[in-house]
């Protein structure tokens, strides 16, 4: 139970009432920390437009690069949620899941390809605190990606902090996308028929 409540689809404004449905026909379930921030929805729908906008621009970097560097951020964070989200999101996009289990050890494994392991070490010196980013991994990124690549990279790293942090702050925990049972909050009638649910 998050330290704020949902907003449930029968308390919800007429907008954001058709913004559930748009989500939930997408993920299954209307994600929790977006529910949470319906509680402020100028901010949940300029959120909502940040987030659709970087997600669409964000196409230099390889699928594989960008989502386990997300992956790892939620991983240091401790950020179930976000765990289980992006999860479900490198599923949707046909990685390999599996390999996750061996994220903590990315820098031996040979499950990472050598860009995948550039990008999960800025993920983790992005994470650190202080920031542990140096000159010369930052070159050694641009060699790889081009600065457009570290760009997005370093959005998409710092994205996922602002996500995991906030997440833990409001005490939103996984809801289950990657497990079948979409969501554990009941949100009325923002369920598409067919799709999983509590």
């Amino acid at each position: 139970m998050p330290r704020i409540p949902v907003v449930t689809a029968d308390q919800a404004g007429p907008v954001t009432r058709v913004l559930y449905r748009v989500v939930a026909r997408r993920y299954g379930a209307v994600p929790e920390p977006f529910a949470v921030t319906a509680h402020h929805p100028k901010l949940m729908r300029a959120y909502g437009v940040f987030e659709v906008l970087a997600e669409r621009a964000s196409t230099v970097l390889p699928t594989s690069v960008r989502e386990l560097a997300v992956y790892r951020v939620a991983v240091r964070l401790g950020c179930s949620w976000c765990i289980d989200f992006g999860t479900m999101l490198q599923q949707h996009d046909g990685l390999d899941i599996d390999r996750l289990k061996a994220i903590d050890d990315y820098a031996e494994s040979p499950l990472y390809t050598r860009p995948e392991r550039l990008a999960l070490a800025y993920a983790d010196a992005m994470t650190d605190t202080p920031i542990a980013v140096t000159d010369e991994q930052v070159a050694e990124l641009e060699r790889e990606f081009g600065r457009a690549g570290v760009v997005e990279l370093s959005l998409q790293i710092g994205l996922e902090n602002m996500r995991g942090r906030s997440n833990a702050a409001l005490g939103i925990v996984d809801q289950g996308f990657t497990s079948g049972d979409a969501c554990r909050v009941e949100l009325g009638e923002v369920r598409p028929e067919g799709t999983a649910g509590a």
